[in-house]
């Protein structure tokens, strides 16, 4: 995640929910994606390792492991921006310009200037950040898989372009690479740099934003993990609902309704059914209803704002932290490098 701030319930739910399940299924690597604060706030950065520990905290306050996972700060590890550099000699422009995502926040974010190279190579960035860990798979959403499919063809063009031969014995020595088997002679296989990754899809429930819209800090539209139960209740106040209630007498749809998304997420059995027999039949105010989404929220929030005050007391632990995991990563990201570089005549085996 870009270290753009304390983190909301978008981010929460949209990935970090199911981060903190997949760590005790695989061998997970999550980092702090700081270069990529810089692809649309270049201009006014502000203090970003100071919102990097923010993230971090935030990660292990909603449960990351450091004992199960390798947690660390992207720029720590000087093999992204490298192998980075590397993939934009071969990837071809419009590749980038196709990214879904390219033109739709060019449009969500015109009063910032993203006519940048940096803005344009996120996506290229990004798949150098895969591909340096050689994962068998990418935890994303549905509406991230375009970035996957990008990252497997910079992976399927740099192996088609600088194939490295290996002999069957060095191959069978290194039983944890996978190996083409097409032979280039009796004696020489065929190694593949970086395999293609699949997308590991994850269920990413719809949760609006205060306006109805995503949830996003650049709509000012969002509720943090750590905010205070009382500016939870505020916030929700002001929270958008189903527009056919004009009237406290008018009956409402919870499907319809963004509190009622939240209810979904955070509201018991019992208060769902209240939630939906009151306002199907007008029995309850919007406002009743949303404090008993409020009551919810504060319910399952109260964990991760009790760990992560502890944390924000201890922030030299957390840099360690972050310090040991980029060790950890760097002890797999270089030797990913050098054989790249390897692969393109940059160095010798």
């Amino acid at each position: 995640m870009r270290p753009t701030g304390r983190l909301h319930l978008g981010n929460y739910m949209g990935a970090l929910y199911n981060w903190v399940r997949l760590q005790d299924e695989y061998d997970c690597y999550f980092f702090i994606a700081d270069w990529h604060a810089l692809t649309t706030d270049y201009a006014r950065p502000g203090d970003v390792h100071g919102k990097s520990l923010s993230v971090a905290i935030d990660f292990l306050a909603a449960g990351l492991d450091p004992a199960k996972t390798v947690l660390f700060k992207q720029s720590d590890v000087p093999q992204h921006a490298a192998l980075y550099t590397l993939f934009q000699m071969f990837t071809p422009v419009p590749w980038l310009e196709r990214v879904p995502t390219y033109k739709d926040q060019q449009e969500q974010l015109r009063e910032k200037d993203l006519a940048t190279i940096g803005f344009l190579g996120y996506p290229l960035l990004q798949a150098a950040d895969i591909l340096l860990y050689k994962p068998k798979f990418v935890p994303v959403g549905q509406d991230q898989v375009a970035h996957v499919e990008l990252t497997r063809e910079v992976a399927r063009r740099f192996n088609q372009l600088y194939r490295s031969a290996v002999t069957p014995e060095v191959a069978a020595a290194k039983p944890d690479k996978e190996l083409m088997k097409a032979e280039i002679s009796e004696n020489v296989l065929e190694e593949v740099t970086f395999p293609e990754p699949d997308a590991l899809l994850t269920p990413s429930p719809k949760l609006p934003g205060l306006d109805g819209r995503k949830m996003s800090k650049s709509y000012g539209n969002t509720i943090a993990l750590t905010d205070a139960p009382d500016d939870i209740r505020k916030k929700l106040k002001t929270m958008v609902t189903d527009p056919a209630r004009v009237r406290r007498t008018d009956p409402g749809n919870p499907d319809v309704c963004p509190v009622g998304d939240l209810h979904k997420l955070f509201s018991s059995q019992e208060t769902m059914a209240k939630v939906y027999d009151g306002c199907r039949t007008a029995g309850i105010g919007c406002i009743e209803c949303k404090g008993w989404a409020a009551d919810g929220l504060n319910e399952h929030l109260e964990p991760i704002r009790s760990r992560a005050a502890e944390l924000e007391a201890q922030p030299g632990r957390v840099e360690e932290l972050l310090r040991d995991g980029a060790r950890r990563a760097a002890a797999v990201a270089e030797p990913a490098m050098h054989e790249a570089m390897v692969a393109v005549g940059l160095r010798r085996a």
